[in-house]
C-alpha cells in the first residue's frame, strides 16, 4: 500500500488486490475496511483501476442492484461471451501487435474484455464516502495458468470537486454505420488535445470526463485495449448479434444448426435464457430487479448495452514522471463505439476538467 496527503489535501492510496478465481467480485468498503477508516474525513471517494478486465460497476446501476445480486448480474455477460468461443482476439498468431514472446504468455480473454464493455464497467468511479455505500470491483480475467494476476486499484478522498475548464471536441469517425475510434490514434491528435488540456489548466488531482454531446445518438464511449481484433472483429460482431459468441460456444449442443443455419440464433436465445432461468432460481432472484434489468437488456439490439456508456472519466494525477497529467493504465483507452452512421461523419464529445479538493 502507498499514501500520498497532506490534512488539507485528497488522501491518495494505491491498494493491492489477489484474485482468488478467474471471476471474482470483492467489496472494497469491507475488503479493506482499515484503510477506508483513514478516509473518515472526506465525503468523497474516487476509485481507479489500471485494467482493462477490471473495474468497477457504475455507481447508478450499482445502486439498482442488491448487493449480493451483482455476481448474477454479471455472471449473465459470462455466458453472453464465454471463454473460448471463436473470437478473434485470441487467435494469438494473428495478432501483429505481439512478438513471440510476447505470444507465449499473452491470455486468450476477448471473452473478459467485451464482458467489461457490455456490463457497463468502468476503470474511474466516484461515490460518496459512507458506510452504507457499497463499491465493487470486479475481475473478469484474475488467473493466468492458475495463478492470480496483479491486480491495483486506487482511492483518492477528496472533500469537493470543482470544474475548472471546459471544451467540445470534434472525432471523425467512418461512413461505416459499425465503427470503432481510439480516441488515443495519434493520427487524430485527439488525446494529445487533452493532454495539453489539462496541463495548461495546472490541476493537482482531477478527473477528465468526456460525455457524448447530447444530440449525438445510437454512440457509446468506453475504456478498453484497442487491439485491432478486438475491436474491429469481435466487438463489431456483438454489435451485430449480440448472441453469436454464445451460439458459436453452444453449438454442439444444437440440434444440428449447420444444416438449418437460420436457427441458430434462435436456438442460441432459448438456451442463454434456460441457463440465465436457471441461475436465477439458483440464486433466489426470479423475478427480481437482476431479472427486469437483463430482461429489458435482451429485448433490444446490442445498442441497448451501450446506452449506460455514454461517458468516461480519466484520473488526473502525479506521474512517475513527477509530474501531474492523465494517468493510464498500460492498455487503456478510450474508444468511442457506433452502431448507426453519423449524420456529418463526425461526433461532438463535450469535456470537462474537474479540481478534487
Amino acid at each position: 500500500m502507498s499514501q500520498r496527503s497532506t490534512a488539507s489535501q485528497p488522501l491518495d492510496l494505491t491498494l493491492e488486490l489477489v484474485p482468488k478465481a478467474r471471476f471474482d467480485v470483492v467489496e472494497l468498503r469491507s475488503h479493506f475496511a482499515a484503510e477506508h477508516e483513514a478516509f473518515a474525513p472526506y465525503p468523497h471517494c474516487l476509485y481507479w483501476s489500471s485494467h482493462t478486465t477490471a473495474g468497477f460497476l457504475d455507481r447508478s446501476l450499482a445502486a439498482r442492484l442488491p448487493p449480493e445480486s451483482v455476481p448474477s448480474y454479471l455472471e449473465a455477460f459470462r455466458t453472453l461471451f464465454p471463454e473460448d468461443a471463436g473470437y478473434e482476439h485470441d487467435r494469438l498468431d494473428r495478432r501483429r501487435d505481439l512478438d513471440a514472446k510476447q505470444r507465449a504468455v499473452e491470455p486468450r480473454n476477448a471473452d473478459s474484455h467485451l464482458a467489461f464493455i457490455a456490463g457497463g464497467l468502468r476503470p474511474c468511479v466516484t461515490h460518496p464516502n459512507r458506510p452504507g455505500e457499497s463499491v465493487f470491483f470486479v475481475d473478469l480475467d484474475g488467473m493466468i495458468g492458475g495463478k492470480p494476476r496483479r491486480r491495483l486499484t486506487r482511492l483518492i478522498g477528496f472533500h469537493n470537486e470543482r470544474v475548472v475548464r471546459a471544451t467540445r471536441i470534434e472525432v471523425p469517425v467512418s461512413a461505416h454505420p459499425i465503427d470503432s475510434v481510439n480516441l488515443k490514434d495519434p493520427r487524430l491528435g485527439i488525446y494529445q488535445q487533452l493532454s495539453e488540456f489539462v496541463r495548461r489548466a495546472g490541476v493537482g488531482k482531477g478527473r477528465l470526463r468526456i460525455v457524448l454531446d447530447p444530440s449525438e445518438r445510437h454512440s457509446a464511449l468506453t475504456i478498453n485495449e484497442y487491439e485491432t481484433l478486438l475491436m474491429k472483429h469481435d466487438l463489431a460482431e456483438v454489435i451485430r448479434n449480440p448472441l453469436r459468441f454464445f451460439a458459436e460456444k453452444s453449438r454442439h449442443a444444437l440440434a444440428n444448426p449447420l444444416a438449418v443455419p437460420a436457427k441458430t440464433l434462435g436456438y442460441a436465445k432459448y438456451d442463454f435464457v434456460r441457463v440465465l432461468n436457471k441461475s436465477l432460481d439458483t440464486l433466489g432472484l426470479r423475478g427480481s430487479m437482476v431479472e427486469r434489468l437483463l430482461a429489458r437488456t435482451l429485448a433490444v439490439p446490442a445498442a441497448r448495452f451501450f446506452r449506460m456508456r455514454r461517458s468516461v472519466s480519466l484520473l488526473i494525477s502525479e506521474r512517475s514522471d513527477g509530474t501531474n497529467g492523465l494517468i493510464e493504465g498500460t492498455y487503456q483507452s478510450p474508444i468511442l463505439v457506433q452502431w448507426e452512421r453519423a449524420p456529418r461523419e463526425a461526433r461532438v464529445l463535450d469535456v470537462t476538467l474537474s479540481e478534487l479538493r
